[in-house]
C-alpha cells in the first residue's frame, strides 16, 4: 500500500523501525502467500495479530489471489516469477468501532468476525488466537 491509506495504516500499527523510526511496508493481508505459509509449515493453527489495527478502515483490503500472465491463480508462484504477480483485491466491510476490549468472539463486530472467517476459511487452517490490542491479555481466544 502507499500514498495516505499506508501512512494511516503504518500509524496505527506503529510500524516503525525499532532504532532507526525507518517506515515498514504496509499491506492488506495476503491470502495466496499465507496459504502457502500454512502449508509449507504444516500448521495446524495459527494467531491472526493486529486486528485492532484495521478498526479506522471502511473497507478492508485482503489479496485473494494473484493474475499472473493474464491468468487468475490461488498458487504461489516460484520466486522467479512472484515479481510478475499482480494481487487481486477484494473488499470487505470494516467495523469501524474500538475492538480493543473485546475478549471472546461474540465481542467482536459481525464485520470483524466475517473477516476472519473469511481468512480461516481460505487459508484452510483455524484461527485460533485474534489479537486486538497491544495488552498482553488483549486476545480474543476461538
Amino acid at each position: 500500500m502507499f500514498g495516505d491509506e499506508a501512512e494511516e495504516l503504518r500509524k496505527n500499527g506503529f510500524e516503525y523501525g525499532a532504532k532507526t523510526g525507518r517506515l515498514r511496508r504496509v499491506s492488506p493481508i495476503d491470502i495466496v502467500a499465507t496459504r502457502y505459509g500454512v502449508e509449507v509449515q504444516a500448521a495446524t493453527a495459527i494467531a491472526l495479530t493486529k486486528l485492532d489495527v484495521l478498526s479506522f478502515m471502511d473497507k478492508i483490503p485482503v489479496c485473494t489471489h494473484y493474475l499472473l500472465n493474464g491468468e487468475q491463480t490461488d498458487s504461489f508462484p516460484f520466486p522467479f516469477a512472484l515479481r510478475k504477480a499482480k494481487p487481486v483485491i477484494e473488499y470487505f466491510d470494516g467495523w469501524k468501532c474500538d475492538i480493543s476490549g473485546a475478549r471472546t468472539w461474540d465481542d467482536l463486530p459481525k464485520a470483524a468476525q466475517e473477516y476472519v472467517a473469511f481468512i480461516e476459511k481460505q487459508i484452510r487452517c483455524p484461527i485460533k488466537y485474534v489479537s486486538v490490542g497491544a495488552d498482553r491479555d488483549s486476545i480474543v481466544i476461538r
